[in-house]
Parts: C-alpha cells; structure tokens; sequence
C-alpha cells in the first residue's frame, strides 16, 4: 500500500500561482504512474494532468493545458503540480494519484486550493 501526503493548498488571488506536492512512501515499487484530480461539490472527479514514472510523458485536462505543469523527483518520491495563472473555476478539492503496476490505486487526502477573483 502506498501512502501519500499532499501539501501547497490554499487561497490565492486569480493570476497567481500555488505548487502542491504530494509525496509517496511505502510500497511505491514499481509506480507506473502518477495523476493530479480535482474535484467540487455535487461533481465528479475530474482529471487534471498525469506523468508516466519511467520516460516523464505527461497528459494535461485542455482546461490547464499551457498554466499546469506536473513533474516528479523519483528519488524521494514526490509528484508536483506548478499551477500558474489560476483562475476561479480552478477553486477545488485536489488529490494526488499513485498507480502501481497490477494495477493499484492509492489516493491522497485532498488538499483546497481556493482561487478568489
């Protein structure tokens, strides 16, 4: 089982820019792939960008294409989310995926992002 824990939510004005990391211990051996998710009240999850863990080929929600960038540091490891001229309908509920090959699925606690504007 993988757990993770999310971190850089919180409040910010519409044009800024917040990272979220979300860090991996446990069994993270082998990951194949590790996703970013949002989610709002009375919504579904939504996807919002991913990154293989071997090669680095990252996917984009057209929604954040060209503001979002995801990477990772495979040594400790962590996947980050750099969320730049964020607007108001980016305010939700963000949670890290982690995907094992087999697959598994491990999910992270969530963490608010809030963009007033």
């Amino acid at each position: 089982q993988v757990q993770l824990a999310e971190s850089g939510g919180g409040l910010v004005q519409a044009g800024g820019s917040l990272r979220l990391s979300c860090a991996a211990s446990g069994r993270t051996f082998p990951t194949d792939y590790m996703g970013w998710f949002r989610q709002t009240p009375g919504k579904e999850r939504e996807f919002v960008a991913g990154m293989s863990w071997s090669g680095g080929i990252a996917s984009y929600a057209d929604s954040v294409k060209g503001r979002f960038t995801v990477s990772s540091d495979n040594a400790k490891p962590t996947v980050y989310l750099e969320m730049n001229g964020l607007k108001a309908e980016d305010t939700a509920v963000y949670y890290c995926e982690w995907v094992i090959y087999g697959p598994t699925t491990s999910w992270g606690q969530g963490t608010q992002v809030t963009v007033s504007s």
